[in-house]
């Protein structure tokens, strides 16, 4: 007896959790739903809590170098105290709310490259090893978001990169330590001005900030430079807009102001505080709060717990999900 209990403190014979999603995609603003299916082992275990979380790859900068980890953004708790007999099944449903903020995996069916998101299980027993589980989520754009990304294709851009970057916009509404950057290589018609385009959305219930930072090209005498614009839209206005009209004033409004992150073009004008540009560690955005609970590289850390390392690299394996150009197909 005293054997079984020493193994089963080192998580031989003891229970095991999978989590089973009833559709793994899903929107910002949205939710998802499944259950939590707990299988007893050898020997009755006490079940602390189990908790959900969801989990993404993260860009972060320290000092001069930068580097990937892993972080936890929303968690739930799903079951709190429980008894688990030997081989006992049980299910547990649950609704977890997708947040208005969460990071575009997915157009139209082809994974964004350099995206990676998970819904990790926790279950936490008592004097034992706690058990994880991890499931992949794919996270689809709002209606607005599709109309900007297919504006931006049908003017010539070619998709690059999309990542996250642990860190705060100034003067947007962004509650989560980071945010999106959708990268495009220029249109033959802004080559002459613009090198590359990187996108953000800061999305909420009512609408969008969309924030655009665009390599503008030096000229003869004149050095290159990064130009920033702001602009806000209205969940509302999706189909009441010709989007890419409204995508070309906005990258030539910003194209045409040095560094100055301002609201023009389509959407409500917003007051910009400060001198008008972001700042971050590459000096163009504002550093967020603390690491937290991020950890370097391929280990593996989150806010309010570890995931173990071959988990993550189960779910967030090398898939880059192309090799750029179009999102996979016409928008058509």
């Amino acid at each position: 007896m005293v054997f079984k209990k020493m193994l089963s403190a080192f998580g031989v014979g003891g229970p095991s959790v999978d989590t089973v999603l009833a559709n793994p995609n899903t929107r910002p603003g949205l939710a998802l739903d499944g259950q939590v299916n707990l299988l007893g082992g050898d020997a009755p275990a006490n079940i602390e809590q189990v908790t959900l979380g969801l989990v993404t790859r993260v860009e972060i900068e320290g000092g001069d170098t930068e580097y990937a980890g892993v972080m936890e953004f929303h968690r739930m708790v799903v079951s709190g105290p429980l008894q688990l007999a030997p081989k006992q099944q049980l299910a547990i449903p649950f609704q977890l709310s997708v947040p208005w903020e969460t990071p575009i995996t997915d157009v139209y069916g082809q994974r964004l490259r350099g995206m990676t998101m998970g819904l990790r299980t926790e279950l936490a027993i008592a004097r034992a090893v706690d058990k994880s589980d991890l499931d992949q989520v794919n996270v689809h754009p709002l209606p607005v978001h599709e109309r900007i990304l297919e504006a931006f294709q049908r003017l010539g851009f070619q998709f690059k990169h999309a990542d996250l970057e642990r860190g705060h916009i100034r003067g947007t509404q962004q509650t989560l330590p980071f945010y999106q950057e959708i990268e495009f290589f220029a249109a033959p018609q802004y080559a002459q001005t613009i090198a590359e385009v990187e996108l953000t959305f800061v999305t909420g219930p009512h609408g969008v900030e969309v924030i655009l930072e665009c390599d503008k090209r030096g000229g003869f005498l004149s050095s290159g430079h990064d130009a920033f614009g702001r602009y806000t839209v209205s969940h509302a206005d999706v189909d009441r807009v010709d989007w890419t009209q409204v995508v070309d004033g906005w990258l030539r409004d910003t194209t045409s102001h040095y560094g100055n992150l301002r609201a023009s073009g389509f959407g409500a004008p917003q007051g910009y505080p400060g001198h008008g540009y972001p700042t971050h560690g590459h000096g163009h955005r504002g550093r967020g709060p603390g690491v937290g609970g991020v950890v370097a590289g391929a280990a593996l850390g989150v806010v309010g717990g570890l995931v173990a390392g071959e988990l993550i690299e189960d779910a967030f394996g090398d898939d880059d999900g192309g090799d750029g150009g179009d999102f996979g197909g016409d928008f058509e």
